[in-house]
């Protein structure tokens, strides 16, 4: 304090361990976390990347501070290669291709980390719903809906009040209740298990649903759809006795890679994370599950790496990160074992042996949230959607409007079969439209001139530039089927 540096005492004050290491460089001396270099003369390469302001602890009420961020290499080699993946993360930067394609926007009208969906951007949520729910009925799951709030009450009794209070909403008061924005959907989903009576025969049962949820998050550390405030998961709850846990944890990483490889990601990063210090539950209970999820992994063959005391309080997880194009790795998918609400809830079944018995709650995520996994796809595929995503994968160019009829018929025929075709019909060149459609993503380009329409064929353009040639209107629907269902089999 003497110095004056008081934020450095603030984080001296944070620090949960007893101990603080130092770092002097003449009369400097600063708090250093490391891991350093032994000497100055490690550091072939220097680069000063930029700077902005930044809120102290990414609090907006806190002072705004300079923050200068740089980065060093062993060698000029390393550090151009790493320069250059830097250009390429911001050439596929989700915010600005988010905004250059028309898909989503977050406005200061609307508040920060809220996100508006555009056309576009709105029908490739849709489709990727849609794979969602379809999959999920496939895979025996009942698919719920609830409601947005609840009395505060409900969340005293989930727990969510005394440990999750700081990323809730204010509550609202309405006819002398105080009513919660959900921040979770699990109470909901307990409370459709309690509205019967279960039987070890009903077990284990599924609930499914892409639930809208709110949390609060400082305005310092939004970004974006990877850090929002209000957002869906796809979440899913699995009631089960026991004696299910391993089974239901097997079939839920086999459904976790299936779509994850559906949506063209291939390698991942999976942990399994054990009992914190502070925990609900019995040991016996916590070795249950640990070995059952630890047994679930191995039975598939997955590689994984265990996370000591990183489970969450009331059980024992697994998380799967998965890796994009540029081989940075993400948090999505998640499995964990809960047996804290089935017993804050009072949650029951009857045993074959005719007594009650507490069934075991199993939260499941396989995206994490739409948003999020949807600024994830963006990037990996730099905006070009494989095809069975793009929200146009065909765009039909005439060249004059001597061929607009034509160009209308050939999208009427596309649209017919089922796919998704638009026409530009301005009054523009040839070579304009090509261009426009190219920064489109469009992945089939049909240009119509009147050759073509004498033909009733179309000239067919790849968005890499590639030329197919001349082909009828029903070759390029095969064409279009075929891309679909190659991305929708290899699975």
């Amino acid at each position: 304090k003497e110095r004056g540096e008081n934020y450095k005492v603030d984080i001296l004050e944070h620090i949960e361990d007893q101990t603080a290491s130092l770092y002097s460089q003449g009369e400097f001396v600063d708090l250093c976390r490391g891991p350093h270099v032994p000497s100055t003369g490690r550091i072939g390469a220097l680069k000063l990347l930029s700077s902005a302001g930044a809120y102290w602890r990414g609090d907006e009420r806190n002072p705004m501070l300079q923050r200068i961020y740089g980065t060093s290499f062993p060698t000029q080699t390393e550090l151009d290669a790493h320069l250059a993946k830097l250009e390429e993360i911001k050439r596929r930067d989700h915010r600005k291709l988010g905004k250059e394609l028309d898909l989503i926007t977050i406005q200061d009208e609307i508040g920060p980390g809220l996100v508006l969906w555009h056309p576009r951007g709105a029908l490739i949520r849709l489709l990727i719903e849609n794979f969602w729910r379809e999959q999920h009925l496939q895979q025996g799951y009942e698919l719920v809906y609830s409601p947005h709030v609840a009395r505060l009450d409900l969340w005293k009794t989930s727990g969510h009040v005394d440990y999750y209070r700081e990323y809730m909403f204010t509550p609202m008061k309405l006819e002398a209740s105080e009513y919660q924005l959900k921040p979770m959907n699990c109470p909901f989903h307990i409370m459709i298990y309690k509205s019967h009576l279960r039987s070890y025969r009903d077990l284990p049962i599924r609930y499914g649903e892409l639930g809208t949820v709110y949390r609060y998050e400082r305005t310092g550390v939004l970004h974006g759809l990877l850090r929002v405030r209000g957002f869906t998961q796809d979440d899913a709850h699995l009631f089960c006795r026991p004696d299910q846990i391993e089974a239901e944890v097997s079939r839920v990483l086999d459904f976790t890679f299936f779509v994850l490889r559906t949506f063209g990601f291939s390698e991942f990063e999976v942990y399994l994370s054990t009992r914190p210090e502070k925990a609900v539950g019995s040991p016996e209970h916590w070795d249950q599950a640990t070995v059952a999820l630890e047994a679930a992994l191995k039975g598939r063959g997955v590689a994984y790496q265990i996370d000591p005391g990183e489970g969450v309080f009331y059980g024992p997880k697994i998380d799967i990160k998965i890796k994009d194009v540029l081989g940075r790795a993400w948090q999505c998918s998640t499995v964990q074992i809960d047996f804290n609400n089935p017993e804050r809830f009072g949650l029951a079944y009857t045993g074959e042996d005719g007594k009650t018995h507490r069934p075991i709650m199993i939260h499941r995520a396989l995206m994490g949230s739409i948003e999020r996994f949807f600024g994830i796809l963006l990037e990996h595929y730099a905006g070009a959607f494989p095809t069975w995503l793009a929200p146009v994968q065909a765009m039909v160019l005439c060249i004059t409007d001597k061929q607009r009829d034509y160009a209308e018929a050939v999208t009427a025929q596309i649209k017919a079969a089922g796919y998704r075709a638009e026409a530009d019909l301005r009054n523009e060149k040839i070579g304009f439209k090509i261009r426009e459609a190219e920064k489109a993503k469009i992945p089939f380009m049909l240009v119509v001139g009147d050759r073509e329409t004498q033909a009733g064929t179309v000239s067919v353009r790849g968005r890499s530039g590639s030329n197919l040639g001349s082909l009828s209107v029903q070759a390029v629907i095969d064409l279009i089927r075929a891309d679909v269902s190659q991305a929708l089999r290899a699975q």
